[in-house]
């Protein structure tokens, strides 16, 4: 196949996966973009919004439209680490051991209100995710060549949770908010719901994205073009989020500690992603600025004043933004 028939195709494919999700999540059309980006990108992706906002759904339908598989972790207080990587089984019939796998070494995983289990099953997911392995014991078992972690949180009840470490929260590429659909988007939820009861026993799951493909596609995002002015425009808006006293009075009263280095390698991926989506072989200001609240979000951490003036990291992005110039 010819080099443009390929890219024709695999825009297809991508086009026909962006129908299939926005037909069953409605009105989270910025979800469904950063899920398809977080795959380009191979990267997680923590999402954040009330309950009932369709998150669990949005990856579900995601993984019944990709050549792989899912499962669903409901974290609870009463989790284990091992109840995620797996552990040794002891067979008594020789005396052996054999390691059973966890959920972890499935394509696609939901951890479903990460927040609600304790500090030592959230670090499990920490291996897993930066490292793409799982160690058990003296042994350490390579996951699967896609492997994507889509983490849930519910902003609303924080009594029994666990604030994940700022450690971890660097793992994830980048922090979603979700929020209420308006009116018209809520009435097109009632109809889809009612059509799903209607032919709740037809399986109608259609695989539109394979593996390979994806992979394909990944190399090519990797070569879209961007100029040494917006290279340089993504690291200096990542080093001002350091050193705000000489930069930004506002800013130096609100930021605490900036982002790492890890979030101008998310940002980069994540700009040449959201291009390659829309069509183009070379990045834009907008696909950097765009992209910028997610990826700092869960990466800034405010001062004590920030929060008691009631400033919060949208805001302290949307400053950033405004007192960088673009080269």
């Amino acid at each position: 196949m010819l080099l443009n028939e390929t890219n024709s195709s695999l825009k297809d494919s991508f086009a026909q996966l962006k129908t299939n999700l926005c037909q069953q999540i409605i009105g989270q059309e910025s979800l469904v973009d950063r899920l398809m980006i977080a795959l380009l990108a191979d990267g997680h992706l923590i999402v954040e919004g009330a309950p009932g906002l369709a998150k669990t759904r949005a990856i579900n339908a995601l993984s019944k439209s990709i050549e792989g598989n899912f499962h669903r972790i409901q974290f609870t207080p009463d989790l284990l680490p091992a109840d995620l990587t797996g552990t040794e089984i002891y067979r008594p019939q020789d005396g052996s051991f054999r390691f059973e796998k966890g959920p972890l070494f499935h394509n696609l995983v939901l951890a479903d209100e990460i927040n609600r289990a304790p500090a030592k099953v959230q670090s499990a997911l920490l291996e897993a995710m930066a490292e793409r392995q799982v160690t058990v014991g003296s042994k350490t078992y390579k996951l699967p060549e896609l492997f994507l972690v889509m983490a849930t949180q519910n902003p609303i009840e924080q009594e029994g949770t666990y604030p994940l470490p700022e450690a971890q929260l660097d793992r994830f590429l980048m922090h979603v908010k979700v929020d209420y659909p308006d009116a018209s988007a809520e009435a097109e939820i009632l109809k889809l719901t009612r059509a799903e009861a209607h032919k709740a026993y037809q399986d109608d799951e259609q695989i539109v994205l394979k593996q390979e493909d994806l992979f394909v596609a990944r190399d090519q995002v990797l070569d879209i073009h961007m100029s040494e002015q917006l290279e340089a425009y993504i690291i200096q808006l990542i080093v001002n989020t350091r050193d705000t006293a000489s930069l930004d009075k506002d800013l130096n009263r609100w930021l605490d500690y900036g982002a790492s280095p890890r979030a101008t390698i998310s940002l980069d991926r994540c700009a040449r992603a959201a291009a390659w989506l829309a069509g183009r072989d070379y990045v834009t200001p907008e696909d950097i600025q765009n992209m910028a609240y997610d990826i700092l979000r869960h990466r800034l951490i405010l001062t004590y004043e920030a929060e008691a003036e009631g400033v919060n990291t949208d805001m302290v992005i949307n400053r950033l933004i405004q007192i960088t110039p673009v080269a």
